[in-house]
């Protein structure tokens, strides 16, 4: 149901962090895309049944009642009564009287002072990512931002983001306390293996942070800044509590980006679809381009498992196609761990497309075999007749990946999928990894503006993820505006497709996925000799 609202609360309640009066506004969600007052703040006083032994009179119920039970929801018994309900804050709750309550949403909010996980979210207030020749004047700036000091965040922040031009979780706060101090932001989450895999999470970090800037350099809905809590993924058996510390944030958390494809992630997405909050994860998110233009689709959880599937068929045959064509004939032997569903996955959808294709497969290798030694396992499939080894490895097996390549001494060809795209392979890899070939959602090329635009950002090359990371967050901050304030809307819309003009993605992953080779060159990462180049 719609709602008008001109920014001037009609119930005589005081709402000191809405921005004022303004032009009559229809809404649709339960806050004022304009000004950020509630939808009650428009209503005149409410009634409420006596329970009195006078049994069926109704009185206005007073100012001061009304403030103490806003207090006792804002309080910790309010928030365990959120927490223990497991419940989505956008409903509403009837309490023992008959009145209905909404739950309180704060502009202001700091997510963790009421997470579970408090030490692994921020929103500027502490530090996620140490280290770095930004990290003084970081720790500063968190000081500041804590104490709700904006413009000291800001001053202290924009001296960290100058420091370190690399930096994105610098960049993300500096926006942040911009939005805080603009009143009444429009706020995402993202979630990212910092301390398990922080070179991954700074590059999704990049892609979320670009779109950040440009977004709140010119916002859709004036004085509604874009901002971004940030979530340490620390280990994956957190993903559902860190999903339900978002769900149930005062902050009122309209959508997120993060998570990955095992089933911890799985169950956290069950969470998001459980309260009606949108999440784009690699699990249940398309992103397809066409004339200049992208559409990015969120893909309800029971039909995840064929979006998966299908994604890992495009690149077993893309990868086999293309040793096809350069290494006839294609004796392969793919290396595997078989305690990862996307690693057994893609080793299958790989045999699969060899047989098709006329290849002839020599062995399947499960790395976690009793007795697995890279040495003796490279060995014997070049003696067994390979020509190729397909490295079908999950993204926490990359010591592994290194230790193969160092075993193969450069003699068979070595390819893989996205999981081993990351620089801790071309440092580390160093000569051993030469030539080897990637299929992966995006490739660097030095004519795309949007990888031009992010390497005069970002200093240097940017990765896959941080291509489809930025159109993530444009597809979300976009649906935000036409549905401010509303989880359900947004998540609907995500659930049909959100077309994006200005996008970084140039294919669809579904008919073509680009292929990338690591050749030496000076534009890797600090310490490799070598960089990712696109085939064309």
């Amino acid at each position: 149901m719609s709602w008008i609202c001109d920014g001037t609360a009609k119930n005589g309640q005081q709402y000191p962090n809405c921005s004022g009066p303004h032009p009559p506004y229809e809404n649709h969600g339960p806050d004022c895309a304009i000004c950020g007052l509630p939808q009650e703040a428009m209503q005149s006083a409410k009634t409420v049944v006596s329970t009195n032994g006078g049994g069926g009179g109704k009185f206005p119920l007073p100012i001061a009642v009304v403030a103490a039970i806003a207090l006792l929801l804002l309080g910790g018994g309010g928030w365990w009564y959120f927490s223990q309900r497991g419940g989505d804050r956008t409903q509403v709750e009837e309490n023992g009287g008959g009145e209905v309550v909404s739950p309180t949403v704060n502009p202001l909010a700091i997510v963790s002072e009421t997470a579970v996980n408090a030490s692994l979210i921020s929103q500027g207030e502490k530090i996620l990512i140490s280290g770095g020749k930004n990290f003084q004047e970081k720790t500063a700036a968190a000081a500041a931002f804590a104490s709700q000091d904006w413009d000291g965040a800001i001053q202290q922040y924009q001296q960290a983001v100058n420091q370190d031009k690399n930096d994105p979780e610098a960049a993300i706060y500096l926006n942040n306390a911009k939005a805080k101090q603009a009143g009444n932001p429009l706020t995402m989450a993202v979630v990212v293996p910092i301390t398990a895999r922080v070179n991954e999470a700074k590059e999704v970090l990049r892609g979320v942070a670009q779109y950040q800037g440009e977004f709140n350099q010119v916002p859709s809905i004036p004085g509604r800044l874009l901002e971004v809590v940030v979530v340490n993924e620390q280990d994956a058996s957190l993903s559902e509590s860190l999903a339900e510390d978002l769900i149930q944030s005062s902050a009122n958390i309209l959508g997120a980006i993060g998570h990955g494809v095992d089933n911890n992630s799985r169950e956290a997405l069950n969470r998001y679809e459980q309260n009606n909050m949108a999440v784009l994860s690699p699990l249940n998110t398309t992103i397809s381009s066409n004339a200049g233009q992208s559409t990015v689709q969120t893909i309800p959880l029971s039909k995840t498992t064929t979006l998966l599937t299908t994604y890992l068929q495009k690149v077993g045959e893309t990868l086999v196609n293309y040793a096809g064509k350069n290494h006839a004939p294609a004796r392969m032997t793919v290396f595997y761990n078989s305690d990862n569903r996307y690693s057994q996955d893609l080793k299958k959808e790989v045999v699969s497309a060899l047989a098709k294709a006329g290849g002839d497969l020599v062995a399947e290798v499960d790395i976690l075999s009793p007795g697995f030694d890279a040495n003796a396992a490279m060995n014997t499939a070049r003696t067994s007749g390979a020509n190729i080894a397909f490295l079908a490895l999950s993204k926490n097996q990359v010591d592994t990946a290194i230790a193969l390549a160092k075993a193969n001494q450069n003699q068979l060809v070595l390819l893989s999928s996205d999981e081993m795209y990351n620089p801790t392979i071309l440092v580390q890899g160093g000569d051993a990894i030469k030539g080897m070939v990637l299929a992966v959602p995006w490739r660097w090329r030095s004519e795309d503006p949007f990888a031009s635009q992010a390497g005069k950002l970002w200093q240097g090359r940017v990765s896959w993820r941080t291509a489809t990371t930025y159109d993530a967050t444009n597809a979300l901050a976009n649906t935000f505006t036409q549905f401010p304030g509303d989880r359900a809307a947004i998540s609907q819309q995500l659930n049909q497709g959100v077309t994006l003009t200005k996008t970084a993605t140039e294919f669809n992953i579904f008919n073509e996925i680009p292929l990338v080779k690591a050749n030496p060159g000076s534009a890797g990462p600090t310490g490799s000799k070598y960089q990712f180049d696109p085939i064309e």
